[in-house]
């Protein structure tokens, strides 16, 4: 799913070539951001994309041979000269009178040759990790250049795989082998996958008609760099294994630009360091086109109010519940304590109802929720994998939280598993200018085992990545809470020869034990309260919901279906089917006995009188009925490593609940499940019912 939809779409043609283009956002100015080599196409600036088109207008498009311009086999159509023109017109088609370019890699000659004949319509341009060929390449790629139509290499060492006919032979080895060159950072497995991914939307033949277009001679190059009038800054990681120094700070002298070097950074900090890039390409932005002077006001520090943004997960409603139990914590601690909240859908929904105070620009923050559920299938997550591919959604949230912090002072930053945030602060700590306090409900990303030794690898090389940022930068995070206790904590390891999950977790986090969210002994007298709740004395309720997100409805619909069958087991069964905000209601067809509702406030409530439930294995359900001390089913979503495995491994601790996989969960399997647990006695762990008082009191010192 993407962070953000284009507002327009379309295509140009030039010489019977057509290309595709699209526009976001309605700002000023507009940022044409042109393609690279023809090997990606446009989304390789999905990074970017969100975050401009909130500020000003964004205009992308797709080159020759890959993404949804055509694919001609004519070198003609890929010249320096022809790709300036397919700009030229993109910029008509839209509107654009003016625009400030951003280009990478081999798409500076094309900007450059914009910017020289047409000084009218380029206001501005930034080049990142020049590949013009103002300068000689390294040394082993000049090499390689020399043999590019040679037999294919039978041993490879490096760049003689840039060979015409080992790209005819062995394609895939040589999409991993340059992308592994352009991402010399340590863990890149995303932008290496991706980009190796885009590359597959094109072929070896359409990559050697571009190279028969010809090469550019060094002084025509030259030529044309120093007619570019606009303001340029030139940017360059210093460890770019394919574009050598020489050259940005040849492409800056003959433009006159700035030159900004990223020190550790490789060919494409775009995508592997995309807030220092955003940031970059906003300043200069900004320079260009001389905005007023924004209206700026200062308040000495004892003179302004405490102020707080708190960060709550939008995956699921359990997070909302807790954060708000801790909020009145704080406040009974720090009466003058303001909170505002950065949240989404369902989230500001609970937020609303209690009246607190959501921050406007909760507006601009790009689904998860969504996201999440764009990936599931039939009662099937991978969770993993999921939050992998929701890169650009939590890249372009965090920006939208950098906007936040920066225009307002804030005192303190709560993340309930706000991971974009604790994410991005420890790859950009010097943004950190604020308390920040942690949670999470569990620790280390654990592989399924159908993902086999790639997703053992995977999931290692992200904690191994958290790992080294905690030890880097303990500064960034002022306290790490855990909700539960030690031994709540999966005892697995990260991954090989990496560090024991329960061991590390012990020394890096505060136990404040378990937030449930609401006091248990509310529920206390459940005879009282179900009959407030119109539950008779002879009916046997069972409560099936599976939490926020819209996640759960295959298997809504299969308890559903199995009620006739559990009601000839159970006498007087009657079943409460609650959807939650993101299922249609009418997507569950109810049989007479089943009451279906969209949302049901104080669920806890009716999980504390109820005889059974039956839920998914989220953790804040699972956990409430522990506390009410309820018999329950639950049913984890397949392929969701939380849910297999960390759940799972706490409720096997405090001995609560029933586990049915959904394999195994056909309308007999359920129905018998909830007869045997209708009403059962049970002898659960106790659940901690002061962890929002203990949370807060944590959080209260770093105030």
């Amino acid at each position: 799913m993407r962070a953000c939809e284009p507002t327009v779409d379309g295509y140009v043609e030039h010489d019977g070539v057509k290309i595709a283009y699209e526009v976001f956002g309605e700002g000023k100015p507009t940022l044409l951001l042109l393609p690279a080599w023809m090997i990606v196409h446009s989304r390789m600036w999905k990074l970017q994309v969100p975050y401009f088109a909130r500020h000003y207008r964004v205009v992308t498009f797709d080159p020759p041979g890959n993404g949804r311009s055509d694919r001609p086999l004519d070198g003609d159509a890929y010249t320096v000269e022809a790709m300036a023109e397919y700009a030229r017109l993109v910029l008509d088609a839209t509107g654009s009178d003016q625009a400030i370019l951003v280009a990478l890699s081999q798409g500076l000659g094309w900007g450059v040759k914009l910017a020289a004949d047409h000084p009218d319509r380029v206001l501005g341009a930034v080049f990142v990790g020049p590949s013009l060929a103002v300068e000689p390449l390294h040394v082993e790629r000049t090499e390689a250049v020399g043999h590019f139509f040679d037999p294919a290499p039978t041993e490879p060492t490096g760049w003689d795989r840039v060979n015409a006919n080992y790209w005819r032979e062995q394609y895939d080895q040589f999409k991993g082998f340059f992308f592994h060159q352009c991402f010399t950072e340590p863990h890149s497995t995303k932008q290496h996958e991706d980009s190796v991914r885009w590359a597959g939307e094109t072929t070896p033949e359409l990559l050697l008609a571009q190279a028969s277009g010809g090469n550019l001679d060094p002084d025509t190059l030259r030529e044309w760099s120093t007619r570019v009038v606009a303001p340029t800054l030139v940017v360059y990681g210093d460890d770019d294994h394919v574009a050598p120094r020489a050259r940005a700070e040849t492409l800056a002298e003959d433009t006159g630009g700035d030159l900004v070097i990223l020190e550790g950074a490789g060919h494409i900090p775009l995508t592997r360091d995309p807030v220092r890039a955003n940031l970059l390409i906003r300043e200069f932005v900004d320079r260009v086109v001389r905005p007023e002077p924004m209206p700026r006001q200062w308040v000495r520090g004892k003179s302004r109010p405490k102020r707080a943004l708190y960060i709550s997960s939008p995956i699921g409603l359990g997070h909302a519940r807790r954060d708000l139990a801790v909020a009145d914590e704080l406040r009974r601690l720090h009466p003058d304590l303001e909170i505002e909240w950065l949240a989404q859908h369902p989230v500001t929904r609970v937020l609303d109802d209690a009246g607190e105070q959501v921050h406007p620009a909760s507006a601009h923050l790009a689904s998860e929720s969504a996201h999440i559920e764009s990936e599931s299938g039939e009662h099937d997550l991978h969770c993993f994998q999921a939050w992998r591919r929701m890169d650009e959604i939590l890249l372009a949230d965090f920006m939208v939280f950098h906007d936040v912090v920066t225009s307002r002072d804030y005192d303190l930053v709560i993340g309930d598993e706000a991971w974009d945030v604790d994410y991005f602060l420890h790859e950009n700590p010097e943004l950190k200018r604020f308390a920040y306090c942690w949670f999470t409900d569990f620790v280390g990303w654990l592989p399924m085992p159908d993902g086999g030794e790639h997703e053992a690898y995977l999931t290692a090389d992200y904690n191994a990545e958290m790992i080294e940022h905690i030890a880097r930068y303990p500064r960034v995070r002022d306290r790490a809470l855990f909700v539960g206790n030690p031994d709540d904590i999966v005892p697995d390891r990260f991954g090989p020869d990496l560090p024991a999950i329960r061991d590390w977790t012990a020394d890096h986090y505060d136990f404040p034990g378990y937030i449930t969210g609401f006091d248990p002994s509310v529920v206390a007298d459940r005879d009282a309260l179900r009959d407030e709740l119109g539950y008779g004395p002879d009916e046997r309720v069972c409560v099936v919901t599976v939490g926020g997100s819209g996640v759960g409805g295959d298997l809504l619909r299969r308890v559903a279906d199995c009620y006739p069958i559990a009601a000839d087991r159970v006498p007087g069964l009657r079943m409460l089917v609650v959807t939650g905000p993101r299922i249609d209601p009418a997507s569950i067809p109810a049989p007479d006995g089943v009451d279906v509702r969209p949302f049901v406030p104080e669920l806890y409530r009716h999980l504390g009188a109820c005889d059974v439930a039956l839920v998914q294995a989220g953790l804040t359900t699972c956990m409430e009925l522990t506390a009410t001390r309820r018999p329950f089913v639950y049913v984890p979503l397949r392929h969701h490593f939380e849910q297999n495995f960390h759940v799972h491994h706490r409720l096997q601790r405090h001995g609560a609940g029933r586990r049915v996989d959904f394999d195994e969960a056909d309308l007999d399997a359920l129905a018998d499940a909830i007869a045997v647990e209708a009403g059962r006695g049970v002898d659960y762990r106790p659940v901690e019912t002061d962890g929002a008082r203990r949370a807060a009191a944590l959080i209260a010192e770093v105030l």
